[in-house]
């Protein structure tokens, strides 16, 4: 299967700091990768070198074999690569529609099937994007990535500080997007038992350095990794004191 995105050592940061060291790592075509790690360990950093909003030091990044390391962010957009930050980035006095619309590319995801993988904001879409809660317009943030029609998706932390109800949801959404359209997907999660079931593959960073990298079959089936990278107990397991 050949490789859709592709970092090959990459060490980069912020000014003079440098946050990813020797990072490497291969996204094949219609597959996902959690990405996984203590909070401070790189996660964002990686996503946001990928966008191209990072001092970059060393590596390289290609997207279907062309090197794009040299592009800017909004060139790597047009190429292909799709993000929906933490920040989320909305515009605020738009209403639903017209954030979808403002930069919709042609392609398979239409509004129409926008709507139908988030019937909340169809409902609300004459809303401003001030007047969504939190769910919504992380939804929203998704819907507007998808509206770009990209190659590879990174989402970062898409569940933070969402009511269980709408993560539900959302990681439903995600499901539909990652399994059954086959859009190949980098998902930033602090959770791994909420992110891993959708995903092929996992990475763990620690320190800015990959310290895992498998299936996420096999890391679902590791607790002592879980445990020493992620800080994740085995269910049932009393805490440790």
């Amino acid at each position: 299967m050949a490789n859709l995105l592709e970092l090959r050592d990459i060490s980069a940061g912020y000014g003079e700091a440098v946050v990813l060291n020797h990072v490497s790592l291969a996204l094949p075509e219609g597959q996902s990768l959690a990405l996984l790690g203590r909070n401070g360990t790189g996660k964002t950093t990686l996503i946001n070198t990928i966008v191209g909003l990072t001092r970059r030091r060393e590596g390289s990044i290609f997207l279907s074999g062309q090197d794009i390391t040299r592009l800017r962010p909004d060139q790597r957009a047009l190429a292909g690569i799709g993000w929906v930050p933490q920040e989320r980035n909305i515009f605020r006095s738009l209403t639903v529609d017209e954030n979808i619309t403002a930069i919709a590319t042609k392609g398979p995801w239409t509004m129409e099937r926008i709507y139908k993988l988030f019937p909340r904001l169809a409902e609300r879409r004459s809303n401003m994007g001030n007047q969504l809660s939190g769910g919504e317009q992380q939804m929203l943030a998704v819907g507007r990535a998808l509206a770009l029609n990209p190659r590879v998706l990174l989402l970062d932390e898409p569940t933070e500080g969402l009511a269980p109800i709408i993560v539900d949801e959302l990681l439903q959404a995600l499901r539909t997007i990652v399994r059954e359209e086959g859009l190949a997907a980098i998902i930033v999660e602090q959770s791994p038992r909420k992110i891993l079931p959708l995903c092929d593959q996992a990475i763990i960073l620690d320190r800015g350095q990959v310290a895992y990298q498998g299936t996420s079959e096999d890391l679902t089936n590791a607790p002592d990794i879980l445990a020493t990278l992620l800080g994740v107990a085995e269910r049932g397991a009393a805490p440790a004191h």
